[in-house]
């Protein structure tokens, strides 16, 4: 079935492609930017990503194709950079990307309060959304957005319905299945004639994407950590420019190089901690050989106990899915997967895999620095050769779906040295434009086993008497369940019959005097 639905992917692929440079390129050329129509022919997410918003229909979707190409000819979006924008609109803090929702999406924010409306002013501020779009999918290809429409302190000269029509657009034709919801936070009364029309402009399909809330229901969508306080968050966030609000990715705890004793330190605790799981793992596994010899069964080998121990020891180091970048393979691809504390494996890995001819620097950062030991977090690896990451969540804190962390990584010299020094030094100099950078977010685990399957488990290794005696203690609790909730059901009556009694006496009381002194 999945082979089939991954075949019909390509053949849909192949035809837009194909019918798109036949019936559009061919007469529309100098309408489109050369690298777009590169682009298409290499990028299958790209292609797939229109094809998903046209639910499949190839003509629908070179239909959108060729209207999103026009616009993006027309704006220059494969030239917009920070140049390309008025630098009192980057001050300003009206547009940015920062933090993430509970599903842990990035999150868009427009407020709204600092956009006056202004036919001269208009095209940068679009070019603004566009540059801010265009940064985000060339970095996180196909990841949606979640958009925070913050409407607070909003007055009747920042409602732009032109604008709000092109960011609507953006989602819709020009950025296909980047958006994840629309959240729109303290819209005032005299705007709603307003939003009824926005609703038109989505379509049905997309009216349910529209999220309207109070500071009473912000929290379902985004977690207090990544609000600000107007929202009633404690996010202590403050737009600020220069340099570019990004990703927040900082340095987590224990990096190697210029912090060597905190290391070396934390190094020991992490080979007792692994040396202490081993031993754990051997015992566990002596004591079920040595339980097989009391009661019989099929014959186990020694060895092949010894296999199923190194396979526990080396599951968690086989990441499935791999991320193959210029410079480095990843894997995982998209997701680090913590496992939880019952599960006994609360670190994850991450494996680089060096694909150039020359030595490649990387370094590791994170969104929550202060909640992850990485290691080695800085250093490099060798041609052909791959490096293990260990990340683990320190100090018992929880993994959450919003944290991120950020592969960067960028070619060296033969020559350079690969010390904490050089390395430094390096990561200074190097060109931008020269890193390749790969992001991963994390997901966390729950137990792998349910308590309801525990239990289960547990009976069925019990006695046929115990398992009686227990099955009569469940039926003695499940019928005094029953009479505590018939009482229950018996008081609420009364108290019902109660309050009734108490209204019809206070309005006799009530008639009486009015009829008294009437």
């Amino acid at each position: 079935m999945a082979e089939n639905n991954t075949q019909n992917k390509a053949k849909l692929v192949s035809e837009t492609r194909r019918r798109f440079e036949a019936e559009y390129v061919t007469d529309k050329s100098d309408k489109y930017d050369s690298r777009d129509i590169e682009r298409l022919q290499q990028d299958d997410n790209w292609v797939e990503n229109y094809l998903i918003w046209r639910h499949n229909v190839v003509d629908e979707t070179l239909k959108m194709i060729d209207e999103s190409f026009q616009w993006r000819k027309e704006f220059s979006v494969n030239d917009l950079n920070e140049s390309s924008i008025p630098r009192w609109l980057l001050e300003i803090g009206g547009i940015y990307l920062h933090g993430y929702d509970k599903e842990g999406n990035k999150l868009f924010w427009i407020r709204v309060k600092y956009h006056i409306k202004d036919q001269k002013t208009i095209m940068d501020k679009k070019k603004l959304i566009a540059f801010w779009l265009e940064r985000y999918a060339k970095r996180e290809n196909g990841k949606p957005l979640t958009v925070m429409f913050d409407l607070s302190e909003t007055g009747l000269n920042s409602i732009d319905m032109d604008f709000v029509r092109f960011i609507i657009n953006c989602f819709k034709v020009y950025y296909p299945k980047y958006l994840s919801k629309i959240v729109i936070f303290d819209m005032p009364w005299i705007m709603n004639a307003a939003f009824k029309i926005v609703k038109s402009w989505l379509g049905p399909e997309a009216v349910s994407l529209l999220k309207f809330t109070s500071k009473n229901e912000i929290q379902d969508y985004v977690s207090a950590e990544y609000l600000p306080p107007h929202m009633g968050g404690t996010d202590p966030f403050k737009y600020s420019y220069p340099p570019l609000v990004d990703d927040d990715f900082q340095t987590p705890l224990c990096e190697n190089g210029p912090i060597t004793s905190e290391d070396e330190t934390s190094s020991k605790e992490d080979i007792e901690t692994d040396g202490k799981e081993a031993l754990e793992r051997v015992s566990n596994e002596e004591q079920t050989a040595i339980l097989k010899k009391i009661t019989p069964t099929e014959p186990t080998s020694k060895t092949d106990e010894n296999e199923k121990v190194d396979s526990k020891v080396k599951a968690f180091k086989k990441p499935l899915s791999v991320f193959k970048g210029p410079l480095l393979h990843i894997s995982p691809a998209e997701e680090l997967y913590f496992g939880s504390a019952e599960s006994g494996e609360k670190k994850t890995l991450i494996v680089l895999t060096n694909v150039t001819k020359n030595m490649v620097a990387f370094k590791v950062k994170t969104t929550a620095p202060e909640k992850y030991r990485v290691k080695p977090s800085n250093s490099s690896c060798d041609p052909g050769a791959s490096v293990d990451i260990v990340v683990s969540p320190h100090g018992g804190l929880t993994v959450s779906a919003q944290d991120r962390f950020l592969i960067m990584a960028a070619e060296m010299e033969q020559s350079l040295s690969s010390g904490p020094t050089e390395l430094a030094q390096f990561w200074k100099e190097v060109p931008r434009d020269k890193v390749m950078e790969h992001r991963l977010r994390c997901h966390n685990i729950e137990s792998s086993k349910p308590n309801t399957l525990m239990l289960k488990d547990n009976i069925s290794s019990l006695s046929d008497k115990a398992r009686e005696d227990l099955y009569l203690q469940l039926n003695r609790l499940l019928e005094s369940n029953r009479k505590l909730e018939d009482q229950l059901q018996h008081c609420i009556w009364f108290q019902q019959l109660l309050l009734a009694l108490t209204v019809v006496l206070l309005f006799l009381v009530v008639s009486s005097f009015y009829s008294k002194y009437s």
